[in-house]
């Protein structure tokens, strides 16, 4: 990750600052990976690209978002992220947040 250390971790709960939703990071970016077209059209409040970024499913709702570092905080609400995908990604919800699920090949 050149140097930078993700705030966030895979399972780890976690709330949008400026959206207020909650959710579950199922994957995490040294740094932004998106085109710059969405960038542009998408990060209004322009984030550093150099950060983490984080793929987040979205409490209560079917689709999922990519989120910049700056953008969440931890979810003290806590309890289960209601997302269609979460046992894709998940076994149990733990202490620490959700266990990922173990793959089989």
């Amino acid at each position: 990750m050149s140097g930078t250390l993700a705030k966030f971790h895979v399972g780890q709960l976690v709330h949008h600052r400026l959206f207020g939703y909650r959710g579950v990071v199922f994957d995490v970016d040294p740094h932004f990976l998106g085109s710059g077209e969405w960038y542009a059209r998408v990060a209004r409040s322009r984030p550093p690209r150099d950060r983490p970024w984080y793929h987040v499913l979205v409490h209560g709702q079917g689709h999922q978002t990519y989120v910049a570092e700056r953008n969440l905080e931890p979810d003290h609400e806590g309890g289960p992220v209601d997302h269609p995908a979460v046992a894709d990604h998940f076994e149990a919800l733990g202490r620490d947040g959700y266990e990922r699920r173990r793959r089989t090949h």
